[in-house]
């Protein structure tokens, strides 16, 4: 049985009526149901007028009288689960000349399980530049289909950052609530694998259980101070008796650590982005017009991880990975901006 875009199906699992709005494969369609969008595989599937064409009856059978106590009871509604907010990858398959199933390319999807609504900003990006971005509005217990990826950028590690709010705020929850993820390939890689072997449709990672409440900030005890009489100093004194800050800093961890033998990868990149943070930190409270991190090549995640911190900065103006004399391209030169 053949569908094309457009065309009215009927679920035969459910008997729901909807309609196909896009074509997977040779096995499956995506389709529309209710308002839902969802995989399906074609032989689940029929057209409405096949179906009320082979149910039709040529002679209607004489009623019988029904009691009360024979009444079929109808089946509760199904219960919503909640579960979170998740990101969801459908691949989009082909077959090649020797009749193996490669991936064309990715959609995605955001996937709301929860009472609430969102207004989201999403950004997809490589190397820590923006590759495609999107403003929208997440509704409970709906997809939002944000746009395709094809399979052949996936080898570059892409990221997808995400900022959600509440569409109807609320007092006791936080303002914003930030999360990306950055895919490696491999990893990417092995849920396609798998997802074959399981003939399923989609894989999903999951962003946030719930929306997170707001962190009230604990008050400042200014001790004596706070007492009649006391002392006043002037804010902008407060920078004499801070650390020094530095234009540049090096993140080698051999720079940081004396012995750094037998340390995990994921140690060892704490260690660096603490290091950097400090100095980020005192380069603001020294109000310096710029700075320079020296992260290195290496594969680049300490790079990407600055990177992303970077952009999220409301005091950056610009940041730079280009090459320099004195460091190649080993190293970040940031510019702030001040109020």
């Amino acid at each position: 049985m053949k569908f094309e875009i457009g065309d009215k199906i009927v679920v035969r699992a459910t008997n729901e009526e909807g309609e196909v709005i896009d074509i997977m494969n040779e096995k499956m369609v995506m389709i529309q149901v209710r308002g839902v969008k969802f995989p399906a595989y074609i032989d689940q599937l029929d057209f409405p007028y096949f179906k009320r064409f082979t149910e039709k009856k040529l002679f209607e059978p004489k009623k019988e009288k029904t009691y009360i106590e024979n009444v079929r009871k109808e089946k509760a509604p199904k219960e919503r689960v909640v579960d979170g907010v998740w990101l969801s990858f459908l691949p989009k398959f082909d077959v090649d000349e020797f009749g193996d199933d490669v991936v064309l390319s990715l959609k995605i999807y955001l996937v709301n399980h929860t009472e609430d609504e969102y207004k989201f900003t999403y950004k997809q990006l490589f190397f820590g530049r923006s590759d495609f971005d999107l403003n929208g509005v997440l509704h409970a217990f709906e997809d939002f289909y944000l746009h395709d990826i094809p399979f052949s950028d996936l080898s570059d590690s892409p990221v997808f950052s995400f900022e959600f709010s509440l569409k109807n705020p609320q007092k006791s929850k936080a303002d914003y609530h930030e999360y990306t993820l950055r895919l490696k390939p491999k990893q990417l890689f092995d849920r396609i694998e798998k997802l074959k072997q399981e003939g399923g449709a989609t894989f999903t990672f999951k962003l946030f259980d719930n929306y997170p409440k707001k962190v009230e900030e604990a008050p400042v005890d200014f001790g004596y101070r706070a007492h009649a009489g006391a002392p006043i100093y002037d804010a902008s004194d407060a920078r004499r008796h801070l650390p020094p800050a530095r234009t540049v800093v090096d993140l080698h961890i051999e720079k940081l650590v004396d012995d750094h033998s037998g340390m995990s990868n994921t140690a060892i990149l704490g260690i660096q982005l603490k290091e950097f943070e400090k100095w980020y930190d005192l380069a603001l409270a020294h109000r310096l017009p710029k700075m320079t991190v020296i992260h290195g090549i290496g594969k680049g995640r300490l790079r990407d991880d600055i990177h992303d911190i970077l952009r999220r900065k409301k005091e950056v103006k610009s940041f730079v990975n280009q090459y320099m004399a004195d460091f190649g391209f080993g190293a970040t030169e940031i510019h702030f901006q001040y109020k």
